[in-house]
Formats: structure tokens, C-alpha cells, sequence
């Protein structure tokens, strides 16, 4: 890339982190066990990921080759949006871009036919090459955000379980996408994130995040390491690092485990059409409706769906799904 960091426009934003603070802050609209349709759904366009993270749920998958009916998608998308969604992910635990034409497909008839107000992307960004990043762009995507998981290429390796260039790959791929953004006008933010795995990891991160990362995003923030729904691998435990009990959001604005925002707050489709009430569920243990036989709402209001929110209101999630999560102890 010929244009320099320091040479990069910045432009007014409204943070990435607002939006995450107001769906893992509990409204008090979403305090209760029937509730109102969420301001923010992730659907899972695709089982399927390059990458096999140490700490990732999806290694608990047998198969991790699905893809959601498109059909299936605009269906329960419209009802959403008819409901009061205001956010889609294009993204769940799978990594979208393996089906770049599926993705295009999703963002333009989100932001096309059914005008979602904002539609955003997690990616590996291994596969986000500019190509590819410019059909999102153009599809009208609203945010693209980089997950940074490693300091080096080999602790990218041992960490992610792929060859170390695409660590490098990635870190190309972000620098090009902004290069891209500003040269033909798009609107598509750009973010990353990192996994915080304790303070001496955060350390040696840190300088790596300041010359590769923040130049070319709007905005980077950290994560703690979650539990992943009690899924959190051997191999990260064994690296010695303790996951965080529960979901509770971004550093910086932490929330206590229970109740849990994602049983409250953001919805979560596995490209099967199962709603979940977790956001780190790989296998469908947390499901709570089988969207493909049920409309968006009834399946948000499910009586399952009621069930565990009460447990989670009143903190005691003893004999749920949700339980060795909350109370992970490593």
C-alpha cells in the first residue's frame, strides 16, 4: 500500500463501543420474560470457518458445513424488521466471508429491499481481501470489524491452529480495506477488536495493535477472554490463560454475568434457523425455536425462552444451560 498511516483522513464517527454498550446494558424495557423485539440480531450466514481458534465454540461442532437457507434468511430478517430490529449481524459463529456471494447477497437485500438501519460484519479478516471487501462496501455494509487475536505469527499459529502467513494476511487485508474505503467514498466503518488473555498478553499486544491495527480503524477496544459458553478449549487453558464467567461485554464497560444480556437483549440465528439464547452457542444447546417453523417474535417470546429469562432475573441458573458459563470457574 503506497498511501501512509499518518497520511490516513479521519472522519467524525459514532463509536462502535456506544452500540455494544447499549445492547449489553440491560434497558429497563428488557427486564422481564416477554419482551419487545431486540434492537440487535446476529444471524449465521454460514457454519463454515478457515480458522479453528483454541477458544472458539465452533470446535464443539461434529460438521461445520451449513449454510442458511436464503429464503429462510429474508423471511425471518423482514419479520424483524417489521418488529423493531434496528441492527443484523452478518455474522455469527461462523466466519461469513467463505461465502462471499451468500454475503452479498444477505447485506443488499437488508439494506436494499428491506432498509435495515445498520447491518455489520465480524470477520477473521484473513479472507477479506479487497475484492471481496469492496463488494460488501458497495452491497451498503455499515461496519466491518477485525478480530486480532495474536501479537506474532506464531503465537497466531498455536493459538488460531491455521499457518502462521495468514496472520500477516489478515493484518494486510485491514490496511487495504481502509485504503479502499477512503478512495472511492464507501460508508462502511472499520473496527477491530482483541482478546485481552491476561495483562502480560494485553502487554505484548499492545505495540503490535499500535502499528498495524490503529491506524487503519476507526476504532479498536479489547475483550476480556469469555468462557464461550463453558466451550472455552483445553489448549487456551492449558496456555494458562482463565477465561471470564459468563458473557459480560467489553473492557471498559464490563457487565455483571447475570442476568445475561443475550438472553435479553440480541438475538442469535445458527444458520440451521435455530434461535439461541447464547452468543456462543455452536452445537444448539441453548436453543429455544426452530425458526423455520415458527415466526421471529413467537420464537423470541418462546416459552423456553421465558423460562430462562426468569432464572436469570432472579440469579439462580442452576440446572440451565446457562449455569457452568455463569459459574465457570476453569
Amino acid at each position: 500500500m503506497k498511501m501512509l498511516a499518518d497520511e490516513l483522513e479521519v472522519r467524525p464517527q459514532t463509536l462502535i463501543t456506544d452500540r455494544i454498550d447499549k445492547i449489553t446494558k440491560i434497558a429497563d424495557a428488557y427486564m422481564g420474560e416477554v419482551l419487545p423485539a431486540p434492537k440487535s440480531v446476529k444471524i449465521e450466514l454460514t457454519q463454515r470457518c478457515n480458522y479453528r481458534c483454541s477458544f472458539c465454540a465452533l470446535n464443539m461442532r461434529e460438521s461445520s458445513t451449513s449454510d442458511i437457507d436464503m429464503d429462510l434468511f429474508k423471511r425471518i430478517t423482514r419479520e424483524m424488521r417489521e418488529a423493531g430490529v434496528e441492527e443484523i449481524g452478518v455474522f455469527y459463529i461462523g466466519e461469513s466471508f467463505t461465502v462471499l456471494t451468500r454475503l452479498v447477497e444477505a447485506i443488499t437485500y437488508l439494506k436494499k429491499t428491506i432498509s435495515m438501519p445498520y447491518v455489520f460484519l465480524t470477520t477473521n479478516g484473513s479472507l477479506a481481501n479487497p475484492a471481496a471487501v469492496a463488494k460488501v462496501m458497495a452491497a451498503g455494509l455499515d461496519s466491518l470489524k477485525w478480530s486480532i487475536t495474536s501479537s506474532d505469527p506464531e503465537e497466531f499459529a498455536k493459538i488460531v491452529g491455521v499457518k502462521s502467513e495468514l496472520f500477516w494476511q489478515s493484518l494486510d487485508n485491514l490496511r487495504a480495506a481502509r485504503e479502499l474505503r477512503d478512495q472511492f467514498g464507501y460508508k462502511t466503518r472499520l473496527y477491530a477488536s482483541s482478546i485481552r488473555y491476561d495483562d502480560e498478553q494485553q502487554a505484548k499486544m499492545a505495540p503490535m495493535i499500535e502499528r498495524w491495527v490503529i491506524p487503519f480503524v476507526d476504532q479498536h477496544y479489547w475483550l476480556p477472554l469469555y468462557s464461550f459458553a463453558d466451550y472455552t478449549g483445553v489448549k487456551t487453558q492449558q496456555m494458562g490463560y482463565k477465561p471470564t464467567p459468563g458473557n459480560r461485554g467489553r473492557i471498559g464497560a464490563l457487565r455483571d454475568p447475570l442476568p445475561c444480556w443475550c438472553v435479553f437483549t440480541e438475538g442469535h440465528v445458527c444458520a440451521t434457523g435455530m434461535l439461541s439464547a447464547c452468543g456462543f452457542d455452536a452445537t444448539g444447546r441453548f436453543s429455544m425455536a426452530d425458526l423455520k417453523t415458527v415466526d421471529f417474535m413467537t420464537g423470541w417470546n418462546s416459552l423456553d425462552f421465558q423460562k430462562l429469562r426468569r432464572a436469570h432475573l432472579n440469579k439462580d441458573v442452576a440446572g440451565t444451560e446457562c449455569e457452568n458459563c455463569v459459574l465457570y470457574t476453569g
